[in-house]
């Protein structure tokens, strides 16, 4: 991914406004401000459709965490349901977020029978706040017994309601948590709400110290999204693509990304009409979506959006997502967000484009206007220096998956060693800071801090560097190794918890010098020398994709962990455990349910993936080699004839008699091997024991079938060839 989210990061809210006439043709053709907004039940329609006390409350509780009232709650249940009805929705659904990556809902009628045989409509205030899901078929971790089937969904006041209109029919979405009976969060919100609370506590503990005025502080996001598009046909075609969501076979196109023709190059007119109509959709979904272009490889795509709160824009991310599925499938596309869908060319991933905001609209990782700014600036800067040098391998863990295995390291995204890269000024900055001296800035655009020891810094007036997996971009750190398929709200969260980890350790050593009589800016000073030089082994300004930078990272020990089992430990390493309650946002059971959650899923996949090669071979390939050698093996017999009236020998075509035959061979020997390996796995019971199996024995054996798979793709014409090929799915369109 070579672009970044827009620029600018202050929240965007959704409101009211007309309904655009002629669906999504007729949406189009307007002007995005006209409707913008307009299925989100948003500040415009509250204020619309809410009293006014009843609004000044939400509003409070939106911003503050104030309580809600059930006589409030009444209030504004009856005005979201006069929205929704006057926009024609019949349902409404408690939509959530369970561990499983992607949302759940469950639809409700609003209809209540009365007396006459007539149904009324109705939806309390009760019915908004709380709901009761089946919880025993969603991954728990350990934390419930599947007998034990009570859940609850909980209102998020804190996103926005919004209307999803799919095949006809209109439904109210109200966004909530997901937690068991006993209080355990079963979902990714939960957790993220908390590390949102935690961030705001420690983030005004250092502005106090400031005598900032700020009340609240946030994080905020702009995830930049990476896809494929291929033409529907040839997904229902494809086993592979339809259970796995990537090609497990394919020899590669004779052309493939090597020429750079694709990317910022004219969109398609049937990708072009794709993108117009999902953006439609998501802009009437209050979904702030900025830029849209070709991505590197063929068929490879790329959209992003306007900064906004992170809750809000975990949220949006999940329901661009969706959005895209739908329309895809209605233009008769297939949607692919597996992180390698194709081998060879580069796969997919998000870029995280996270930052501070208060509610006075500063940006606390932006160089400020005067001394005092900017030293508050380097306190942020350094704490998340930090936080990640301390906890590398916990932001390794909240993007580990069986699919990001391939595409991390593959000189295409950030390696699996976690790094920091901020650019020459800054790195001078903090240099110079650690150092005691004073390097002068003569551009008049160099913003001085007025204190001793500490040189100016130039805005944004540093470079990009692709390949880090964590880089300063003038306003905001980029975390680059997200999968293009991840819920955003797991290495959110992390980033939250691990920064809120660090300003408290900041504040308590900044206090302790204060109370030692230090001034503030001595303070300040002295501790920010200190954390630097503790921390700075992470930072890495050169090409993370080279050799020579996994043996540096290794002098500094720094992990290089490089599958998915042994990275998901960290959510249970000691340090991480202690991380999660003393910020408060999960606990040790929590945590663990999450290594073991993330652990079955990953056997989960590599055992489909196993399952699926061993069907296919058996299935697919084997017969049309089979009969493409017995058509050859007639074309010998005829050459026979031939030879014996003194025709040529057909020497090359028994060569490919026996190519084939010994290809043949391979396949089926390296399936049985997979089988046996399969079955072995398969029959463990420990889940860290299992996925490690899964990992380093059974995985290992995919590509030796693929190599002679594909190799008997190069050999068999393509009329006889199974499966729609490379040179289709990535150009045909």
């Amino acid at each position: 991914m070579k672009t970044s989210a827009a620029r600018k990061w202050a929240p965007v809210n959704g409101g009211a406004s007309p309904r655009p006439k002629g669906g999504l043709d007729g949406a189009a053709a307007r002007r995005i401000s006209d409707y913008f907004g307009a299925n989100v039940f948003g500040p415009r329609v509250m204020e619309e459709y809410l009293p006014k006390n009843v609004y000044r409350e939400l509003q409070e509780t939106i911003r503050r965490g104030k309580k809600l009232s059930p006589k409030i709650a009444d209030a504004v249940a009856a005005a979201m349901k006069a929205w929704a009805l006057s926009r024609g929705a019949t349902h409404y659904s408690h939509w959530f977020q369970p561990l499983t990556g992607v949302t759940a809902e469950k639809h409700e009628s609003f209809i209540t029978p009365v007396e006459g045989g007539r149904v009324i409509e109705v939806f309390s205030g009760k019915q908004l706040i709380q709901a009761e899901p089946d919880a025993s078929s969603f991954p728990s971790g350990g934390l419930r017994a599947t007998f034990e089937a009570r859940g609850y969904t909980a209102w998020d006041p804190s996103s926005p309601a919004f209307l999803m209109e799919s095949a006809g029919a209109t439904t109210l979405c109200i966004p909530t948590i997901f937690v068991s009976y006993t209080g355990d969060s079963l979902d990714t919100k939960t957790a993220l709400l908390r590390s949102i609370e935690a961030l705001n506590r420690s983030a005004l503990g250092i502005l106090r110290l400031f005598k900032n005025p700020a009340q609240r502080v946030y994080a905020t996001l702009g995830a930049e999204q990476e896809y494929f598009l291929i033409d529907e046909s040839f997904c229902r075609r494809r086993p592979d693509l339809l259970l796995c969501g990537r090609t497990l076979f394919g020899a590669p196109s004779p052309k493939g990304q090597q020429l750079e023709d694709h990317y910022f190059g004219s969109i398609r007119e049937r990708i072009f009409a794709f993108m117009t109509d999902a953006e439609s959709e998501l802009y009437k979904l209050g979904v702030p979506v900025k830029t849209r272009h070709n991505e590197v490889a063929p068929n490879q795509f790329e959209c992003a959006p306007v900064f906004e709160e992170a809750n809000v824009a975990v949220d949006h991310n999940q329901l661009v997502m969706d959005v895209f599925r739908r329309v895809a499938s209605r233009r008769g596309l297939a949607l692919l967000l597996h992180e390698k869908p194709f081998a060879g060319i580069n796969g997919s991933g998000k870029h995280l484009n996270w930052s501070l905001g208060t509610d006075k609209g500063q940006n606390l990782l932006s160089p400020g206007r005067t001394p005092q700014e900017n030293l508050q600036f380097l306190v942020f800067l350094v704490s998340i220096i930090a936080a990640v040098a301390e906890h590398s391998r916990l932001l390794r863990a909240s993007i580990a998956s069986s699919g990001n295995d391939h595409r991390l390291g593959a000189n295409e995204a950030p390696p699996a060693v976690i790094s920091i890269f901020l650019g020459a000024s800054l790195t001078r900055v903090l240099e110079d800071m650690e150092r005691g001296v004073t390097t002068p800035g003569t551009d008049e655009e160099w913003m001085s801090f007025g204190i001793d020891h500490l040189p100016p810094v130039l805005r944004d007036n540093t470079d990009r560097n692709r390949t880090s997996p964590f880089a300063f971009t003038g306003d905001k750190f980029e975390f680059r190794a997200v999968g293009s398929s991840f819920n955003n709200a797991v290495p959110v969260m992390v980033l939250n918890a691990i920064m809120a980890d660090a300003l408290d350790a900041a504040k308590a050593a900044i206090e302790e010098k204060l109370r030692a009589r230090k001034p503030l800016k001595e303070a300040v000073i002295d501790v920010l020398r200190r954390v630097y030089r503790e921390s700075k082994f992470v930072c890495y300004e050169g090409n993370n994709y080279a050799a020579e930078w996994v043996r540096e990272a290794k002098r500094r020990g720094l992990p290089n962990i490089q599958s998915t089992p042994e990275a998901l430990d960290a959510w249970i390493l000691p340090e991480s455990l202690a991380l999660f309650k003393d910020t408060g946002i999960l606990s040790e059971a929590e945590a663990r349910s999450r290594h073991h959650i993330q652990l079955e899923k990953y056997s989960k996949e590599l055992e489909i993936e196993a399952r699926l090669y061993i069907e296919m071979v058996h299935n697919f390939f084997i017969p049309a080699a089979i009969r493409y050698q017995n058509e050859l093996i007639e074309a010998l017999n005829g050459s026979a004839a031939v030879r014996a009236a003194g025709g040529p020998d057909p020497k090359a075509l028994r060569e490919v008699v026996e190519r084939i035959s010994t290809l043949i061979e391979l396949a089926l020997e390296r399936a049985k091997t997979l089988k046996n390996g399969l079955k072995e796995a398969s029959a463990i019971g420990d889940v860290k024991e299992r996925a490690v199996i899964f990992c380093h024995q059974v995985k290992p054996l995919f590509e030796p079938i693929r190599d002679a798979v594909d190799a008997l793709e190069t050999l068999l014409p393509a009329s006889s060839w199974p499966l729609p090929k490379y040179r289709e799915m990535l150009f045909l369109v």
